[in-house]
């Protein structure tokens, strides 16, 4: 039985373009030789190379989808198009040069993370104390003048050059959840970490909390990740884990968030889809827009964009996206015999 590049991917048939990018670059940091010592991570490593090198490719993945793995490497007839000719495909077997073209970089530990563009990798995150230094002695590197940054890279994935005589104890990641409407003001978070320390004696530990602030920026887009320098466990011969807060939305009764701007979906009854209505919209800071469809049929693709109702951009907060209106047009169940003759009497043919 062939591959299941899908499956390798962590991704269901059909997933969109941008889907494939994402499973590929969690997947390729995941198990990337560099950081995953583990015996199989080199195989798992070029497993995801191959499938990403497939999934990526619109011609190879439709031949895939059709026959498989062993119509991509010609096994089926007919399985090269229309030109009567076989397509073969054979994994190029160096991994680390999909993930090179990717990146940009073959060192995914040491500068992948200007990926986006050099003013795009992370948002300032002012935090008033900085616990960091005053733990550590006053002397170690700040970032802004006192600033905490959220970098949209991976921080179970950096390490640093200068800690190589101690070994670096992995992130710990956690879920920050806000609300759309946070997400449109901004919002400060104080989080509570307990984390081990030495105590007094010098031979034994003890637990301390410590709480976090996080300022969330307006705008600032899913999977933005905030991260805490060495926050970790603070034991003697380790160098303390990072702590990273990834923020994440909270459902919505209304939106879905597509980037800056919020999709609403309208539910609108058939008679008034044909025969016309008007619609009211929230918006998230309690305005109702009202759109007049009374002189028009609203069919299942009809949309219309409100503007500048939507979310800020993260980069430019003085400007914001749109709320996009979707028609979600609601069909009767079941129609009488009489509701049937008058329909075929006046809708046209």
């Amino acid at each position: 039985m062939g591959k299941d590049y899908y499956k390798i991917l962590g991704l269901s048939k059909g997933s969109a373009e941008e889907d494939i990018k994402k499973a590929y670059r969690k997947m390729a940091l995941k198990y990337h030789p560099d950081k995953n010592k583990s015996p199989d991570a080199e195989e798992k490593f070029k497993l995801v190379a191959e499938a990403y090198e497939v999934l990526s490719d619109k011609k190879k993945r439709d031949i895939y989808d059709q026959y498989g793995e062993e119509g991509l490497k010609g096994g089926i007839p007919g399985s090269g198009g229309g030109d009567g000719k076989h397509f073969t495909y054979t994994f190029s077997g160096d991994p680390r040069a999909t993930f090179q073209q990717f990146f940009g970089t073959s060192d995914p530990f040491a500068s992948f993370f200007n990926m986006d563009g050099p003013h795009s990798m992370f948002e300032s995150m002012d935090v008033g104390d900085d616990p960091f230094i005053t733990m550590m002695g006053g002397d170690a590197p700040r970032m802004g003048g006192g600033t905490r940054r959220a970098f949209s890279f991976n921080p179970h994935d950096a390490t640093r050059p200068h800690a190589k005589s101690r070994q670096q104890d992995p992130a710990v990641t956690r879920d920050l959840y806000v609300t759309l409407e946070e997400v449109a003001r901004g919002v400060t978070k104080k989080m509570k970490i307990t984390r081990s320390v030495l105590a007094s004696d010098g031979r034994s530990t003890r637990r301390e909390e410590k709480i976090l602030t996080i300022d969330v920026k307006p705008g600032w887009k899913e999977g933005t990740k905030v991260t805490f320098e060495r926050e970790g466990d603070q034991l003697p011969g380790k160098i303390p884990a990072d702590i990273v807060f990834v923020v994440r939305d909270k459902p919505h009764a209304h939106f879905k968030r597509d980037g800056a701007n919020l999709v609403y979906s309208s539910k609108v009854t058939l008679r008034d889809a044909l025969c016309g209505t008007r619609v009211v919209v929230p918006t998230l800071d309690g305005q109702r827009v009202t759109l007049n469809l009374s002189n028009e049929v609203v069919k299942p693709q009809t949309t219309r964009r409100l503007q500048g109702y939507g979310l800020p951009y993260p980069k430019d907060p003085t400007r914001k996206g749109d709320i996009i209106v979707h028609f979600d047009i609601q069909f009767p169940t079941m129609l009488t015999e009489s509701a049937k003759e008058i329909l075929s009497e006046v809708l046209p043919l």
